[in-house]
């Protein structure tokens, strides 16, 4: 088979069909999920008369149960030397099933709506990334990812924005039927318009957990600090669960509800800016260094979070922090994994950088609903801070460029 990447590398141009398809791919998808994410916490709590220990348990069992085929998702891929049919199928999963919560009478049927929707993201993702990844030339990863990362943002803006203003008009259950009309684009887009990058070279017999072991030691290690991040990056509905908490007695249920879910569009503005901002600053600088002061931003907010006083301004702030600690760690970390895999490993390594992801994503929302609701939001936040700088620590004293590909 013909290399088809190449036709896009000779241009000389990142910004190509390719990766312009997959950024309004995810500007559709996340439009449709975020727009469901943002008034998730208040459905639950304030609509099904729920608590934040179900919301870390839908959160965290969502993100696990996609956890577990994005390793073999990504390393099929690389099988199969194709990753559009994968990432067809992770959209139109997510797409179709995250509306569905608008039927939901109790929290479990929640729970099986955004697991079974997240276990579509889990199968687009890793070949996705790939695929990206196949698309430009190594020195133009972090344009790239950052791009898309920044598309996939405006997306999460775009969705909540429309929550926003539509909350109080048609209720929780027609905001999540709402977002059916978006994640069906994404499958559209995603179908008509990306290419499939067919790679000339001959991939022989191929074995999961043998590629998984055969993985270079350099990208392993870098795996240490992303799990250490990841089992204490909580999800962002904890920070609109606390900023909605903070403002019902002087607000009422419905304002501090459309309150949450400004400050959450404030979160994805700073996300969606600097998502190309660090992604671009990474083909210039050092990836590593920039992932890990990403990391610090964690914590510092976290931190923020328990120390600083309850106002709208003050929250605007630290919501805007958690913006641009998202969008830096989701571009750069990409891009840096990039960097650190080769063409045929790349599906099976991102695929293993994911399901990293979604087991710490689990154990993280998981133990800050459980501190949330045993004890008191303060304690979830403080166990962020100090995860968050530990995997700092870690990476920067792991200098993996002066390691070979072994």
């Amino acid at each position: 088979m013909r290399d088809e990447s190449n036709d896009f590398k000779k241009t000389g141009k990142w910004l190509n069909r390719n990766v312009v398809a997959m950024g309004f791919t995810s500007l559709f998808s996340d439009m449709s999920h975020e727009m469901a994410t943002s008034i998730l916490a208040q459905f639950i709590t304030i609509e099904l008369q729920g608590s934040a220990a179900f919301l870390g348990l839908i959160e965290g069992l969502s993100d696990f149960s996609s956890s577990f085929v994005k390793m073999y998702s990504g390393w099929f891929s690389d099988k199969l030397g194709k990753r559009k049919p994968l990432g067809i199928l992770g959209y139109a999963m997510t797409g179709l099933l995250i509306p569905t919560i608008a039927t939901a009478t109790n929290w479990i049927q929640v729970l099986i709506s955004r697991t079974l929707g997240w276990v579509g993201r889990g199968i687009r993702e890793a070949p996705r990334d790939a695929l990206l990844a196949d698309s430009v030339g190594t020195d133009s990863y972090g344009h790239a990812f950052g791009f898309h990362r920044m598309m996939d943002t405006l997306g999460a803006i775009i969705g909540p924005s429309i929550a926003f203003l539509l909350l109080p008009l048609i209720g929780f259950r027609n905001v999540f039927w709402m977002a059916l009309v978006p994640g069906l684009l994404s499958v559209l887009v995603f179908a008509v318009f990306t290419r499939e990058i067919l790679s000339s070279k001959k991939l022989g017999e191929r074995k999961l957990w043998t590629d998984v072991k055969g993985l270079p030691r350099r990208f392993r290690l870098f795996l240490v600090a992303a799990g250490v991040y990841g089992i204490g990056n909580f999800a962002n509905t904890f920070l609109v669960l606390r900023a909605t908490d903070a403002f019902i007695p002087t607000l009422g249920t419905v304002e501090a509800s459309r309150l949450g879910a400004l400050l959450y569009i404030l979160l994805n503005v700073g996300s969606a800016t600097f998502a190309y901002v660090f992604g671009s600053l990474g083909d210039r600088f050092n990836k590593r260094l920039l992932l890990s002061l990403a990391y610090v931003i964690f914590s510092i907010y976290c931190v923020g979070f328990i120390v600083l006083p309850p106002t709208v301004l003050t929250y605007a702030v630290l919501f805007l922090l958690a913006g641009v600690e998202t969008g830096g760690i989701d571009s750069t970390a990409r891009a840096y994994a990039a960097d650190l895999l080769g063409e045929k490993e790349r599906g099976t390594g991102f695929g293993v950088m994911s399901t990293i992801d979604g087991i710490g994503d689990f154990m993280s929302s998981a133990v800050a609903g459980a501190l949330w609701a045993l004890s008191s939001s303060n304690f979830a936040f403080a166990y962020g801070a100090v995860l968050g700088f530990a995997a700092s620590a870690i990476l920067l004293a792991t200098n993996t460029s002066r390691l070979s590909q072994d």
